[in-house]
């Protein structure tokens, strides 16, 4: 079949069984497999929904610049959207981040301003860095700010993702948990379930190290992408069932059993979804199905601490 470009194949991503780290006596665990999007994250869905409406809108035109603070993920499906619809990009990123997403970035035509954190680790002092050199940044003429955590095309732009999983399972799923950032792909997710005609129970997931959903209090930690530091944006805590802190080194040698049993290779984030994934169908039982999302491709962590 013949695309018009790379933003054609976002989306529609396989949705796979775990075969053989989940115990017998459990409930099934899907897991969608959005490393397999063009730049191997789910941030594709979110990059190409901001940009496109955004030129449709006319808040950006082709050949400004777009601004955005990043991990890196969001990043590189900024850099990588941008470089296909004629827009600059620049992204404020930081040393506590893996190197390759700066690579990344940078092979797609970034700009990428790196803010130095001291220690290595994500902290909540960290990202209040990034954020303010990002607005100094749009704040410059003939740019357009991506605003990844108060756009409403985030939410929108994951409801794909939620309905393709409803259209995969046939309807068929008891819970939906996944790790939260800025809480747009869980959120979203859901409201395509939902839509679909499905009401799983919600629950969200965040580091143990940085409690800030069930304690209150945030923390440094090294799960790249979520436990920012501050209220997620789009976390629906109405329609959240349940919050959970995975412990990150659980979530670290989930990542390297993964790649070894089911052939997954996936990045922090992923890692933390499945320990609580397994958790979960542990407790409700055989017979039901818990999903989670593999949130981007381990690839661009194999300089790392992960997997080294």
């Amino acid at each position: 079949m013949n695309q018009k470009n790379l933003l054609n194949v976002i989306g529609n991503t396989p949705i796979i069984k775990l075969n053989k780290i989940v115990p017998v006596d459990a409930a099934e665990v899907w897991v969608k497999l959005e490393g397999l999007n063009p730049t191997g994250s789910y941030k594709d869905r979110l990059a190409m929904s901001i940009l496109q409406n955004a030129l449709e809108r006319g808040d950006v035109q082709t050949g400004q610049r777009v601004v955005e603070y990043t991990g890196g993920s969001t990043g590189t499906s900024l850099a990588f959207v941008s470089a296909i619809l004629g827009l600059e990009f620049t992204a404020v990123f930081s040393n506590a981040f893996a190197k390759a997403k700066q690579q990344s970035m940078e092979a797609f035509g970034a700009e990428v301003v790196v803010i130095n954190s001291p220690g290595g680790k994500i902290t909540p002092e960290l990202i209040q860095k990034m954020k303010n050199k990002a607005y100094e940044l749009a704040e410059q003429p003939n740019t357009f700010y991506a605003d990844q955590f108060n756009s409403p095309d985030i939410k929108n732009g994951y409801e794909s993702l939620g309905v393709e999983i409803a259209s995969q399972l046939e309807n068929k799923a008891d819970v939906l948990c996944a790790a939260v950032g800025t809480g747009g792909a869980l959120m979203g997710t859901y409201s395509g379930m939902v839509s679909s005609g499905m009401d799983p129970k919600l629950i969200a997931l965040e580091p143990l190290q940085s409690p800030l959903l069930t304690t209150g209090e945030g923390g440094a930690h090294r799960v790249e992408g979520i436990g920012l530091g501050f209220e997620p944006p789009f976390l629906d805590k109405e329609k959240v069932d349940e919050m959970r802190a995975i412990d990150e080194e659980d979530a670290f040698e989930m990542c390297r059993l993964l790649a070894k049993e089911e052939g997954i290779l996936g990045g922090g984030s992923t890692g933390l979804n499945v320990c609580a994934a397994i958790e979960i169908a542990k407790e409700i039982g055989p017979g039901k199905r818990v999903v989670t999302l593999n949130c981007d491709n381990g690839l661009k962590y194999l300089g790392g601490y992960i997997y080294s």
